[in-house]
């Protein structure tokens, strides 16, 4: 089993599983359990070969992973809850698991047939995607979107492999080792992107221009009661 295989292995795993609790967490029933699962775990990758050109089509060829990830689904729907309660716990480690095999495997699918920037957008939306349909299906916001540094570090991964300093297995998997760390250090520290709430500003905006309004037609009464 060559290295890209086994980050592929190790990346549906941990994205199927997760997918899978989200929608027992959702209450879905068990079909909502494997859509969501599948979609986890391929959804980032189908999105991927969409960008850089690759048959769609490939996936059907991933025989041995769809059957992981149907397996890996069925193990977490049929385990007890203190069990799943365990895995929620550490749900930040294991997504980052998922999120640095993916990345690495995305980036390898581009290296060599691509640019820089093809790389590193492969390895990204492969880490990234499928997480992001995970949670639109479950009707939450993306992860991505809102939470601690997420997507920098699928990105760095894939810009890491592009420019050649990581080849061999074992630096590969140094890598692997690294994005994870760094992943758990920004959920561990909150490290956050800059980012710009209008949310307080608009609604003290529109707080601001009712009163005005109120104001002025409390004046328009007070000149028609003189009048």
């Amino acid at each position: 089993m060559d290295v890209f295989t086994i980050f592929s292995v190790i990346g549906t795993i941990a994205f199927a599983v997760s997918g899978a609790i989200v929608a027992m967490e959702e209450e879905y029933d068990i079909l909502g359990v494997y859509v969501l699962g599948l979609a986890t775990a391929f959804g980032g990758g189908v999105i991927r070969n969409l960008l850089i050109g690759v048959p769609v089509t490939t996936l059907w060829a991933q025989g041995m992973l769809l059957k992981t990830a149907v397996a890996a689904m069925t193990i977490a729907f049929i385990l007890p809850v203190s069990w799943i309660k365990h895995w929620r716990r550490s749900e930040a480690f294991f997504d980052a698991i998922g999120l640095s095999a993916f990345a690495i495997q995305g980036a390898l699918y581009a290296t060599g047939k691509h640019p820089l920037s093809a790389v590193i957008v492969a390895a990204m939306l492969t880490g990234i995607g499928g997480g992001m349909i995970r949670d639109v299906l479950a009707g939450r916001k993306p992860l991505v979107l809102r939470d601690e540094i997420y997507a920098v570090w699928a990105m760095a991964a894939g810009a890491a492999i592009g420019l050649g300093w990581f080849k061999t297995p074992m630096e590969l998997l140094i890598l692997f080792g690294i994005v994870i760390a760094c992943r758990m250090l920004s959920v561990h520290y909150k490290w956050r992107l800059p980012r710009r709430s209008l949310k307080y500003a608009l609604a003290q905006s529109v707080h601001s221009e009712e009163q005005q309004t109120a104001a002025a037609a409390k004046s328009n009464e007070e000149k028609g009661d003189h009048s």
